[in-house]
């Protein structure tokens, strides 16, 4: 079986919404998209057997949680093209990066549920799981995940990382799910390294380092979702992805702050020497990846963990200056800034054992990516102008970071 990402583009009007008020049964409507979910609960399953007819008979039934956001939502239109007998339930609680704009391509799908709820909420995360007729599988990409949102405040970081992901193994437990994959991240590893210090792409034997708060609660997220699996034999499966990047992205983030910055001929942000360098894969062939595992037989993903990355390692100076070449701006944008606090030197994911296993690889060669995702921020401006009109303070103080923090060099 040999997977990989699909590249088919999705024109999405996100001016288009359904006239009427907004009902108590889910729907939802914030300014530029409109999802109106179908939201069927059905009640527990009879037995196992049911749930495993179904599952047998190809109509397999997802939660994915966090679904809003920037992988999850493209995960959500990914599995609904490549595979539509399944049915997706969406869960997310709609934060700040949470945007019902990334499911508009999906408005009106009606094996495609919205619930908007807390994965910390066991009442909310028991609703979803039975929505549809019941979920046989969860992928948990609900997180917490910017650093340096962590390093101001770490306690919302482990209370959605660490207990959200209690929340839903237990309930996941309860109910006999078929697979549960954990969404983690490579930022687990730290630096990437051999034990002696040498430095290479991270494996999945590798001892975790976290070096950040983020970090840390998704390594407590990673192994508390394993415990689950050694201790009680849930079907869980752990994935390390590198840096993602694509449409939907939150702009706090480092492409897609570039892109917007450079668009508005405002400096972009590098901070320290811009030498520290990430492993870089399209969002749609980390969606390929985890098609290729929910694919898979039991024995050969059940308990395991997985690495994805595409082999695509970049200094954030590198990117500065593509983004820059791309929109054909100047590098005289580009501003050096206060190093981050821990800031890890080197990112990188050994992917073969993924690549061996289930035959997946990556798609997307990283210059070429890139530009397609330059070229989808430009012809979304109201998405961006939404995110933009939600005034999120830190998002605005990233903005700003090179105006306020930076020296000319």
């Amino acid at each position: 079986m040999v997977i990989a990402g699909g590249y088919e583009s999705t024109q999405v009007d996100f001016a288009a919404r359904p006239p009427g008020a907004v009902s108590t049964a889910g729907r939802r409507q914030r300014g530029t998209a409109y999802v109106q979910p179908t939201i069927a609960i059905q009640g527990d399953w009879d037995s196992m057997a049911q749930r495993d007819q179904v599952k047998q008979g190809g109509g397999r039934t997802l939660l994915v949680t966090g679904g809003a956001g920037f992988i999850g939502g493209n995960f959500a239109q990914h599995i609904r093209r490549a595979h539509p007998e399944w049915r997706v339930v969406v869960l997310d609680k709609l934060t700040y990066a949470g945007n019902e704009a990334n499911l508009a391509a999906l408005r009106g799908d009606p094996d495609l549920a919205f619930i908007r709820g807390d994965i910390c909420d066991r009442a909310d995360v028991e609703r979803a799981l039975d929505t549809l007729g019941g979920c046989d599988a969860v992928l948990n990409f609900a997180a917490e995940t910017h650093v340096d949102r962590s390093i101001l405040d770490p306690g919302a970081f482990v209370r959605t990382d660490v207990e959200g992901t209690y929340t839903l193994l237990e309930a996941a437990r309860a109910r006999g799910v078929a697979r549960f994959i954990q969404i983690s991240t490579d930022e687990v590893y730290g630096n990437a390294a051999a034990p002696d210090g040498t430095s290479r792409p991270s494996r999945e034997t590798d001892a975790l380092m976290p070096l950040s708060p983020y970090a840390a609660s998704k390594a407590g997220a990673d192994r508390l979702a394993f415990s689950y699996w050694a201790t009680y034999g849930l079907p869980v499966v752990v994935t390390r992805c590198a840096n993602n990047y694509g449409p939907y992205q939150y702009p706090e983030k480092q492409l897609p702050l570039f892109i917007l910055n450079a668009l508005h001929d405002r400096p972009l942000p590098v901070y320290g020497d811009g030498a520290n360098t990430r492993d870089w894969i399209h969002v749609r062939d980390h969606c390929a990846a985890l098609e290729a595992i929910l694919l898979a037989p039991a024995e050969q993903v059940d308990g395991e963990v997985f690495n994805v990355g595409a082999d695509e390692e970049r200094s954030v100076l590198d990117n500065a200056r593509l983004v820059l070449e791309l929109l054909g701006k100047p590098d005289s944008l580009i501003q050096f800034v206060p190093d981050r606090l821990g800031h890890v030197r080197r990112h990188a994911v050994d992917s073969s054992r993924l690549r061996a296993r289930l035959g997946w690889h990556p798609a997307m060669r990283f210059r070429e990516g890139l530009a397609e995702t330059v070229a989808w921020y430009q012809a979304h401006a109201e998405w961006l102008a939404d995110v933009l009109a939600r005034e999120d303070s830190f998002l605005h103080q990233a903005r700003a970071l090179a105006e306020t923090a930076g020296g000319a060099r």
